[in-house]
């Protein structure tokens, strides 16, 4: 029961979770601990200079040397390509089976050093994690979800790391009846008992790792199929259950994605994956067999392309898509006529971009080009998929980005000046002609920068449930009446310790880049705090990849930053999507280094307007966003103050030119085919580890996972050791690698927690503003 917006950046990706950073700490060993002594401590020193990042010192409290910095070994390992030879000396550091003793070694190196470095800010860092904490309602339910006679939602408890799956029965359901924005779970003395389904909590159990990729309930609620990933390299296993009595329904279905759809009550729809983890075979399981008896339905060979799956909000089909980066095409499997297979619905063609959708005799369809950059939404007679008719055409100055439908309504979530928008239009009766579509209604939003998802709703009703956000306004469910334009809230998210969104200040901003390009900046701070004279210190943050859109959000964690006094800026770079596809598209390929450049003209607009200064300015990014702060830190050292890189994808060239590794051949589209000479040097240009060089960088902290199979452990280890060999300052580099966790770092809610404590106190450390005592903490 996930709120996301089902476009195309959902597509496989090295970027899913943004901020959720790496954090485990690793012991010492006793022989380290023995030589550091117990009671040491260091503090990292603030910059005497405003203008420059200067050399971070450190201060210990006994006589002992620090410990020195891993130095990884160098093995030369010479690549020649166009003529050019690259020698990579840590080439080493890649080991697939993730079980070489020196490799492992080097990476518990790296994780004892970090804690080492880290030791002297501990209690700070507790007191920052207890604060964080002490913020959320531990004990709480999402909100409840109708499906058939009954009330689903998820249930947190005290003190658990996971949620538990529940359900309740809706009293005196009567099937016809008509939902209300104003109904609600009764949960009192005499409402139906609360069932609690599956509780992750016990499942974790004997796992580092655990994470429910999807969790799907029967048509007719008596079964539970969900898909358990419990490493976290995003491989799962499917599992079926009775939904009173917990009880398994034949076998685990193994080797599988998170992508899971019932097929009436008695089948399933899953998709598995090649050796490269591409998902690229789509099968038929019926309940009671064996899985080595499920029916392939289609199998993908093309490996620039990857398949998923979807439910019709309608639940008559499922739709199997296969797509690479600029090209999707759709079957339908009609769940009335299952042994008629898989059917063409948008045939493949080059360049064209198709999602799918139902409602009565139709087939929705909205539809992406080189000439409908921004898309348009076509319908189609579910007996002549050829014959089409526009409903909504293509805008220059509105994306489509995704729609929604109901029985009697088509909701259109768009994007216009860079901020989303819900549009709502009456249908026609089913049976009567579809024409174009004029004078949809809007559903209006007051923050002026501000986050919109759309969320589970029922198909035959007229209440759409949508989820909103601001930077200063928590995670919000509304209902809201298409028929009236009533709109209710049906959960907020608690934040404890005295928060006050009217504390806080949110803006939007616009900054040149070199071309003239204006780049969107959207920014937080507590009024009360901020003198806005350069002297605030300020954490911006970056993705910039795959058309994804970073819209601002709330963070609960973050408050604890803005109660520190900090600006918290989003700069939303082309490489996105939040402008519309040539926003996207001007940040690819062959126009990649736009992401770099309008990033660091959003720091020097922040700078000149007096909201920070170089000495203040902190960098952030994940992923795709980790090769932003990369190539930025080769680029602009003198720029920044401390940067954060997490699970970074730094080592872009030799990744790309390698087909044997995850998401390669699916990606040559989004970053280009370094086999091709022109793309060869231009990625070369850029990729942080073939670019770093003899010069004074800032503080840095990188972060990894073992099991990551979007970006591999190497290339952030990789990024560090040579960045250690050629820097020519004293800062601190720390890397951390978590040994228990893939690409989304731990699982745990608390955990996650835990992560953000350790990012924000080693900011704040490399901006000395931790207290010396540690306490006094928000």
């Amino acid at each position: 029961m996930r709120m996301v917006m089902r476009i195309p950046s959902h597509r496989a990706s090295r970027g899913v979770s943004f901020l959720n950073l790496v954090h485990k700490l690793v012991y010492l060993p006793a022989v380290l601990l023995s030589s550091i002594g117990a009671s040491a401590s260091i503090t990292v020193l603030a910059s005497s200079s405003s203008s420059e990042a200067a050399a971070a010192s450190v201060r210990m409290s006994q006589s002992e040397p620090p410990l020195p910095p891993p130095m990884a070994k160098k093995v030369e390992h010479k690549m020649e390509m166009f003529g050019d030879v690259r020698v990579d000396n840590y080439y080493w550091l890649r080991d697939d089976s993730r079980s070489n003793p020196d490799v492992l070694s080097y990476l518990q190196q790296e994780n004892a050093y970090t804690q080492f470095l880290m030791s002297g800010t501990k209690k700070f860092e507790d007191e920052l994690y207890a604060a964080i904490r002490g913020r959320i309602k531990e004990d709480d339910i999402s909100a409840p979800e109708r499906q058939g006679p009954y009330y689903y939602y998820q249930r947190t408890l005290k003190g658990k790391e996971y949620v538990q799956h529940c359900r309740r029965l809706i009293p005196n359901f009567e099937a016809e009846a008509p939902l209300s924005v104003y109904d609600t779970m009764p949960t009192g003395p005499d409402a139906p008992s609360e069932h609690v389904i599956l509780d992750e909590n016990i499942k974790a159990q004997h796992h580092d790792y655990y994470s429910i990729g999807a969790f799907k309930v029967s048509p007719n609620n008596k079964l539970v199929a969900y898909t358990e990933d419990t490493k976290g390299n995003e491989i799962y296993t499917i599992h079926v259950i009775d939904a009173e009595t917990g009880a398994p329904v034949g076998l685990p279905l193994v080797d599988a994605t998170s992508y899971l759809a019932w097929a009436g009550d008695e089948a399933l729809v899953y998709i598995t994956m090649d050796a490269t983890l591409r998902p690229d075979k789509a099968w038929l399981h019926k309940l009671g067999t064996e899985q080595s008896s499920d029916s392939c339905l289609y199998h993908e060979k093309d490996d620039m392309f990857s398949l998923d799956l979807q439910a019709s909000e309608s639940k008559k089909f499922l739709f199997v898509g296969s797509e690479s980066k600029i090209t999707r095409f759709n079957f339908y499997l009609d769940i009335a006529k299952l042994e008629d297979g898989l059917v063409v619905l948008t045939p493949r063609v080059n360049g064209i971009d198709t999602f799918v959708s139902h409602r009565g005799n139709h087939f929705f369809i909205m539809r992406r080009s080189d000439k409908c950059f921004n898309s348009e939404v076509i319908a189609c007679p579910l007996e002549n998929t050829s014959e089409t008719t526009v409903l909504l055409p293509h805008r220059e100055s509105v994306k489509i980005q995704d729609i929604q439908l109901f029985s009697d309504h088509l909701v259109v979530y768009e994007r216009e000046e860079g901020l989303p928008k819900v549009t709502i239009y009456h249908l026609p009766d089913v049976g009567q002609p579809l024409k174009s579509l004029h004078s949809g209604q809007a559903v209006n939003f007051l923050d002026p920068t501000y986050s919109v998802g759309r969320s589970e709703s029922e198909f035959s009703s007229r209440i759409l449930r949508f989820s909103y956000s601001s930077m200063k306004t928590p995670p919000s469910v509304y209902d809201y009446d298409m028929k009236t334009g009533i709109s209710v809230l049906k959960k907020i998210e608690t934040v404890l310790g005295g928060f006050e969104a009217s504390n806080y200040v949110t803006e939007r901003k616009w900054a040149s880049a070199p071309d003239g390009t204006q780049i969107p900046i959207s920014i937080v701070y507590r009024k009360d705090l901020i003198k806005l004279d350069g002297s605030d210190p300020l954490l911006l943050y970056g993705y910039g990849s795959y058309e994804v859109c970073i819209d601002p959000s709330f963070k609960a964690s973050r408050l604890s930053l803005l109660d520190h006094g900090f600006i918290y800026a989003i700069a939303h770079i082309r490489g996105g999507g939040e402008m519309g596809r040539q926003w996207y598209e001007n940040g690819k390929l062959l126009k990649k280094k736009n992401t770099f450049t309008d990033f660091i003209a959003c720091a020097e607009y922040l700078m000149e307007k007096k909201y920070c200064s170089k000495a203040r300015l902190c960098i952030d990014g994940r992923s795709a966003g980790g090769l932003l702060v990369g190539a930025v830190l080769n680029m602009r050292p003198d720029l920044f103050k401390a940067a954060v890189a997490g699970v970074p994808f730094v080592d872009v060239l030799t990744t790309m030119l390698d087909p044997t590794i995850p998401l390669t051949t699916s990606e040559w589209e989004e970053w280009g085919d370094p086999r091709k000479e022109e793309f060869y040097f231009y990625m070369k240009s850029y990729s942080p580890v073939d670019n770093v060089k003899a010069q004074n960088y800032p503080n840095i902290l990188v972060t990894a996972g073992l099991n990551d199979p979007r970006v591999m452990y190497s290339e952030p280890a990789k990024f560090v050791a040579k960045l250690r060999d050629m820097k020519t300052d004293k800062n601190i580099i720390m890397f951390k690698c978590e040994f228990g966790a893939g690409h989304t770092s731990k699982s745990g809610r608390f955990e996650k927690l835990q992560e953000d404590a350790f990012i924000y106190t080693f900011i704040m450390k490399a901006l000395d503003m931790v207290p010396a005592q540690g306490s006094g903490l928000n």
